[in-house]
């Protein structure tokens, strides 16, 4: 199940920031696992990827930088910055607290984070 669009804006660059605390990644990599990851539920594909990646580095949360790989092109690597750190952390939080009112409200089951239904 993917997610609606409204839904993917807000959980989209928490997801990509989240992705690349583990180190600097690729646009392709990101999109494959990102859906592996999530089971298909944040599969964005590349056209939205992209922008989403273009808005990141232009608030100064993630910063590209063009490498040579194994294959014929040169590939363009995101990292995370010291300011995407902390939005990060700051980003986690927030989640943390919606999740725990989705909790309270009865749409997420208690310790297992799933939807009921």
């Amino acid at each position: 199940m993917r997610i609606e669009r409204e839904l993917m804006r807000g959980a989209g660059p928490v997801a990509v920031l989240k992705l690349l605390e583990g180190g600097s990644k690729y646009g392709y990599e990101m999109v494959e696992t990102l859906a592996r990851d999530s089971d298909g539920v944040l599969d964005m594909g590349q056209a939205t990827l992209y922008p989403l990646l273009y808005n990141l580095e232009a608030q100064g949360l993630v910063k590209g930088e063009w490498r040579e790989s194994e294959s014929a092109r040169p590939r363009k690597y995101y990292a995370l910055t010291a300011k995407g750190k902390k939005r990060l952390a700051h980003d986690v939080e927030q989640w943390r607290a919606v999740a725990r009112a989705m909790r309270g409200l009865g749409v997420l089951q208690p310790g297992l984070g799933g939807a009921t239904g």
